[in-house]
């Protein structure tokens, strides 16, 4: 396409022809993760604020960059332009000055990971293949199954066999080809990749997709250009693989360079303690991996082996950011937390970042004249059982008044 320069390694920076590459660099092989560039200034002209203002409200308001074909066939499930909202009382209680949610819980799945799953499954399509694969611990294997039944591809999906049922449920009723592997995320996702080489699938896995990332930073994209003018001075953001954040920096960025925005927000990542190597190497000062097997309640970022390290800390260094790990108790607070005073419902990695974010402000990281972004990526009806740890127990009564008005008296001064 011409609006595409090339693949560029993150390893030895090698610049490729998109017909040179399929997935990544032959030379420095599955370490070396392709960025997708651009020729920016052919497509400056078709992303202007007139040309914005007059375009649809999903993701592919940004088609001008984003690896699809103008003519190519798009999913008809609404995806992307999802709200951002602004909370004065809850910023107040946590002693910030502002703090906005961009709840991409609203997507067609209910998760972040329909943003890669869109542009992935619409890839696959216009390169001509009926069938598609991923591994994952929930949320991209359901946004791919149903991307997937929209566009009518096969889907064979990897997924380790403790994922939550509310996730297996939809694999199910997309009908697509469900693997429950009895293993760790890591070990699925091996697997997966012998068996997309195997059967010539194409293969939908971020960590080695490069045109995923392209999709997951849409959200970054829109954040910057529904807060123009009043760009926050944090975005608080879960970190599983890695690619997530690096590609809602690379929204920013762009947006930057078209002029929507004239300042970059600073990145705040957050991990899992039971799944926390890429916040290792943050605080080693390094990008050498540090595997661990991954324990955590957040399934999404339950990732101990994670492949987009070098994107995801190359993102938060470039933006002055910072990043913070939290227990899993700190991750069930902060789903209660934020569902009570906001009426937004994330299931764990969603709010992950809100907990990260409360630690930050604790450490001083974060400032109370700052103000803050915090992208909700998955939807508390994920995770059913996790919502029911983070809040108290309902109430059992008889069919009875004065059992009512106990209730109300015991409640009301709350």
């Amino acid at each position: 396409m011409e609006k595409i320069v090339g693949l560029r390694c993150v390893e030895c920076q090698k610049l490729y022809r998109e017909d040179e590459v399929m997935y990544t660099c032959p030379a420095c092989g599955i370490a070396g993760i392709l960025d997708v560039e651009y020729d920016y200034d052919r497509q400056a002209k078709k992303l202007t604020r007139e040309a914005l203002g007059r375009a649809e409200h999903s993701l592919w308001r940004y088609l001008p960059i984003l690896p699809i074909k103008d003519d190519a066939r798009l999913p008809s499930l609404q995806c992307g332009w999802t709200p951002v909202m602004e909370f004065p009382q809850l910023a107040k209680r946590w002693g910030i000055a502002n703090l906005y949610l961009k709840d991409d819980g609203r997507l067609p799945t209910g998760s972040f990971k329909d943003r890669s799953s869109c542009v992935g499954t619409t890839k696959a399509v216009e390169l001509g293949y009926d069938t598609i694969t991923c591994s994952s611990t929930g949320n991209a294997a359901s946004s791919c199954a149903g991307f997937a039944a929209n566009l009518g591809l096969k889907a064979y999906i990897f997924v380790p066999a403790h994922a939550p049922e509310a996730k297996v449920a939809q694999l199910r009723i997309f009908k697509s080809n469900v693997l429950l592997v009895e293993g760790t995320y890591d070990e699925a996702y091996y697997l997966c990749q012998d068996a997309a080489q195997a059967f010539g699938w194409y293969n939908r896995n971020c960590a080695i997709n490069p045109y995923l990332i392209e999709g997951k930073k849409t959200s970054g994209l829109e954040a910057a250009e529904q807060l123009a003018g009043k760009i926050p001075d944090w975005v608080s953001v879960a970190v599983g693989d890695g690619c997530t954040v690096a590609g809602i920096w690379k929204g920013f960025v762009e947006m930057k360079r078209f002029g929507i925005i004239d300042k970059l927000p600073r990145l705040l990542g957050v991990q899992a303690k039971g799944a926390q190597p890429i916040f290792e190497a943050f605080v080693a000062g390094d990008e050498q991996l540090r595997p661990r097997r991954a324990e955590t309640l957040a399934d999404s970022i339950a990732v101990g082996q994670p492949r987009n390290q070098t994107k995801a800390l190359r993102a938060i260094r470039a933006s002055g950011g910072a990043m913070v790990a939290v227990e899993d108790q700190e991750i069930l607070s902060a789903m209660y937390e934020l569902a009570q005073h906001t009426g937004v419902f994330g299931e764990p990695a969603g709010v992950t970042g809100a907990a990260g974010l409360l630690r930050a402000i604790s450490d001083g990281i974060v400032k109370k004249n700052e103000t803050v972004l915090h992208i909700v990526s998955g939807n508390g009806l994920k995770d059913v059982r996790s919502a029911m740890k983070a809040c108290p127990e309902a109430r059992h009564i008889k069919v009875s008044l004065d059992e009512v008005r106990r209730v109300f008296e015991e409640t009301r001064a709350a």
